[in-house]
C-alpha cells in the first residue's frame, strides 16, 4: 500500500489543556476516520447538530484566532494550530472530538500536537490523496497588508514577512517551502503580544487563559518568558504556522506560491474565498503514484513513516 495514500491516526490522540481565550478547560480526541472523510469537529458537550466542518466558507472569527461555526451556530475556536499539525503530518481524515468550545492553546505553539500524533502512528488507506493545485494568480489587500497565491510547479512555497513598530519583533520574513524544508521551528514556534495590548485584548473578553506558559509576552525591548526564544524567527514562524493551520481550511494541501506581508488569519480567509470564487483559479487532482513529486510529503516524515 502506498505512503502516498491518505492517512488517518493509528490510533486515538488525547490532550487536555485550557483554551487561549475561553480560559476553559478542555479535552480533546483525536480519532481515526474514514478515507475521503476529511478533517471533523464534534463537540461531545452538545447533543444534536454538533459536527463542526473546518471549511473556509464555515468561518465565522478571525480576530486573534480562527473559529468555525455550523448553521446552527454550534463553534469551534482557536483551531489554527492543530490544523498547521494535521497538514503538516499528512492526515488527510480524523474525528477530533471536544467537549468546550475552545481547542487547547497547550504551550503556544504546535509542538505538542505534532509529538502526540507521531507517537501512535499512522493508517494508510488505499485511496490517493487530493490536493489543490492553483492555476491562476489570485491576491487581496487590506491597506497595506497584502496577500497573494500563484501557480507553482510542484511545491507550497510560502514567504511571510512580518512588520512590528516594537524595536525586538521589528520586520522579520520566512520564506519555506513546506513540503521539503525541516518545519521544526515553525512547528515549535509560540503565539505572541505585546505586553502593552494585553489589557485591551482581555476587555474584549479574550486571553482569559493566556499566560507565559502558552505565549511569548514581549514588553519593550524585553522577552518576559524566562526561556526566551526557541529561534531567532519565531515571531515570523508563528504567523507561517497559522497561515498553514487556515490555508487546511481548503480541506486539502496545496500546490502554490504565496507572499504574505503582515497578514493572519482574516487575510488567509479571505484568499480562499476569493480563489474558490472561480473554479478557474485551481484544479483538485488525485496523486497517484506514478506522477507524485516527491515533495509532496516531508522526506523525514517518510522515513519515520516506512
Amino acid at each position: 500500500m502506498s505512503l502516498l495514500n491518505q492517512k488517518t491516526l493509528k490510533e486515538t490522540v488525547k490532550f487536555q489543556g485550557i483554551g487561549l481565550h475561553s480560559g476553559k478547560i478542555v479535552n480533546v480526541s483525536l480519532k481515526k476516520s474514514q478515507p475521503d472523510s476529511g478533517i471533523v469537529f464534534k463537540r461531545i458537550d452538545i447533543k444534536d447538530n454538533n459536527l463542526v466542518y473546518p471549511n473556509f466558507a464555515n468561518v465565522s472569527n478571525t480576530s486573534l484566532n480562527t473559529t468555525i461555526s455550523n448553521s446552527h451556530g454550534v463553534r469551534v475556536s482557536t483551531i489554527e494550530h492543530l490544523m498547521g499539525a494535521l497538514f503538516g503530518l499528512g492526515i488527510d481524515n480524523a474525528i477530533i472530538e471536544l467537549d468546550n468550545e475552545e481547542v487547547p492553546i497547550l504551550d503556544g505553539s504546535a509542538k505538542v500536537f505534532i509529538e502526540k500524533i507521531l507517537m501512535v502512528g499512522f493508517e494508510v488507506s488505499s485511496r490517493p490523496i487530493k490536493i489543490i493545485k492553483i492555476n491562476k494568480m489570485v491576491e487581496f489587500k487590506d491597506g497595506e497588508r497584502f496577500i497573494s497565491i500563484e501557480p507553482s510547479k510542484l511545491s507550497l512555497d510560502i514567504e511571510f514577512e512580518l512588520k512590528y513598530k516594537n524595536s525586538l519583533i521589528g520586520n522579520q520574513k520566512n520564506k519555506i517551502n513546506v513540503y521539503e524544508d525541516d518545519l521544526k521551528d515553525v512547528y515549535d514556534s509560540r503565539t505572541f503580544c505585546l505586553y502593552e495590548d494585553i489589557e485591551a485584548i482581555k476587555k474584549k473578553g479574550l486571553a482569559k487563559g493566556g499566560s507565559l506558559e502558552n505565549a511569548i509576552v514581549v514588553k519593550n525591548d524585553e522577552i518576559l518568558n524566562k526561556e526566551g526564544l526557541r529561534n531567532s524567527k519565531e515571531f515570523v514562524n508563528h504567523k507561517i504556522l497559522d497561515c498553514i493551520g487556515d490555508l487546511y481550511t481548503s480541506g486539502y494541501r496545496m500546490i502554490a506560491s504565496i507572499t504574505c506581508s503582515q497578514g493572519g488569519h482574516y487575510m488567509t480567509n479571505q484568499i480562499l474565498r476569493k480563489i474558490f470564487e472561480n473554479k478557474d483559479n485551481f484544479s483538485i487532482i488525485e496523486i497517484q503514484e506514478r506522477n507524485l513529486p516527491h515533495s509532496l510529503i516531508n522526506r523525514s516524515l517518510l522515513r519515520s513513516i516506512a
